[in-house]
């Protein structure tokens, strides 16, 4: 007992040191992720590169083409519940630098009229490299999700997963805040390339990790050297959680909730610029609103959940604020830069709600042993989302505005029409909303313990 007592995980100063250095990394993740969206003003503007609606869609979406149609987040979920967290911190981290090295080409060079498989060469390679990037993000943040829950189980781990999710996603804010600006002042490729830089120091981050990981680990053992041995993985394990309804509830709503948060980071700045007049070299202020606020509010919510329970609700309340805040965005009578401002607010705080919740939901659900496999199932789900929402709104913000893009190109003051568009959010948020009341009759009916709290009194 005394030795259980002095491991890492007992010493608050230590979890919290280990959550901070993954925490990083992901904030190095989401910050390389965002940061084109606020560029689509400028790249519209910039004739060398000839992009279109249905080009970007093509571009933002393909940050899922590896991870949806190559089953890649179910091959690095069994990697990580087969050689465990150390080596999918390293292979994760890679892969990510990789990508973005690929993705930064793309944008620095100026491929002409060359093309690949029927497309311009450009866009390929930069899809090629977000594709990549992709995967390695992704299988980063299954592999974070893991770590938090074996270093918090039973402690603050609704607080924890929120901290991880707010400093992530600050990642997310400063390319949306500041992204456009540093463009204009320097250029595209250099503010890619200090993206790839901030992902080289979260490499390194990881590695950091990998030592406390290591002593945690000789810990355990030794711990339970008199205890049975753990049952190790099986593919036959995966029966647990497929055969279970309430994760597939949690999958669908994850998948229906970021559909309609993560694409409007892609399209939000364009809608600020072409529905309230925001200015291009700001185009991502208001949107950076929402990443920002999900820094104080989903580490709070989770502590809520922690202390208090009443998981379930918080996810029901979080989708119901995300239905409200898109029908106002579609509304085209609301132009007012000002109201569009408040209602980022409102959706960070919709935002922070949903995933304070959910995640911390999983591990009541699905075995310890079965986690790993359990978030790249839900993260795998969420990349079809990832992957149709973003091409299927490009697909119709093109149709429903013909000849845009080249009359943008052209110096015409023209802006795109997003009132068909955005009806996509607008269904997305519906959709979650039910599937939030499904998930809490069925928490009710099966008792999970969603509504519980999560601290081991």
């Amino acid at each position: 007992m005394n030795a259980i007592k002095q491991s890492l995980r007992d010493s608050k100063k230590a979890r919290w040191t280990a959550l901070i250095i993954l925490s990083f990394t992901m904030f190095a993740g989401y910050m390389f992720n965002e940061i084109i969206s606020p560029l689509k003003p400028l790249i519209d503007a910039d004739p060398s590169f000839g992009w279109d609606g249905s080009d970007f869609g093509m571009f933002f979406s393909a940050y899922g083409w590896f991870n949806v149609f190559f089953l890649m987040l179910l091959v690095v979920g069994f990697l990580l519940d087969k050689f465990g967290i150390r080596f999918s911190t390293i292979s994760s981290a890679a892969i990510m630098v990789i990508g973005a090295a690929i993705k930064y080409y793309a944008f620095k060079t100026d491929m002409g009229d060359a093309q690949i498989f029927g497309f311009g060469a450009r866009l390929m390679t930069a899809c090629f490299g977000y594709a990549l990037f992709g995967v390695g993000v992704e299988y980063a943040g299954i592999t974070v999700s893991k770590a938090v829950v074996k270093w918090f189980k039973g402690k603050e781990m609704a607080m924890a997963m929120g901290m991880q999710v707010a400093i992530a996603r600050l990642g997310s804010f400063v390319p949306l805040m500041f992204g456009a600006y540093f463009a204009t002042i320097t250029s595209i490729p250099t503010t890619v390339f200090m993206g790839v830089l901030i992902l080289i120091i979260g490499f390194i981050g990881f590695l950091v990790y990998n030592i406390m990981d290591v002593k945690l680990d000789k810990e355990d053992k030794a711990a339970a050297a008199n205890d049975e041995p753990e049952e190790l993985f099986k593919l036959s394990d995966l029966k647990v959680i497929i055969s279970n309804r309430g994760f597939w509830l949690i999958a669908v709503l994850c998948v229906l909730f970021y559909s309609a948060v993560f694409p409007f980071y892609k399209y939000g700045p364009d809608l600020m610029v072409n529905k309230f007049g925001v200015s291009d070299k700001w185009a991502g202020l208001i949107p950076s609103i929402v990443p920002f606020g999900t820094i104080f509010l989903t580490p709070f919510f989770g502590g809520i959940y922690d202390k208090k329970g009443k998981g379930a609700t918080i996810m029901i309340i979080g989708a119901a604020l995300l239905v409200v805040v898109h029908v106002i965005y579609w509304l085209p009578s609301i132009t007012n830069m000002y109201l569009a401002f408040a209602n980022a607010i409102l959706l960070g705080i919709g935002f922070s709600l949903v995933p304070s919740a959910m995640w911390p939901s999983v591990p009541k659900i699905i075995p310890e042993k079965q986690i790993g496999s359990a978030f790249a199932i839900i993260f795998w789900i969420q990349n079809f989302g990832l992957w149709g929402i973003p091409l299927l709104v490009g697909i119709v913000l093109k149709n429903t505005n013909p000849g845009i893009a080249q009359q943008i190109k052209e110096g015409s003051d023209v802006v795109y029409d997003y009132e068909t568009t955005w009806l996509i959010f607008i269904a997305c948020t519906v959709l979650a909303l039910g599937i939030a009341f499904w998930l809490k009759y069925e928490d009710k009916r099966k008792g999970y313990g969603l509504e519980m709290p999560n601290i081991q009194k």
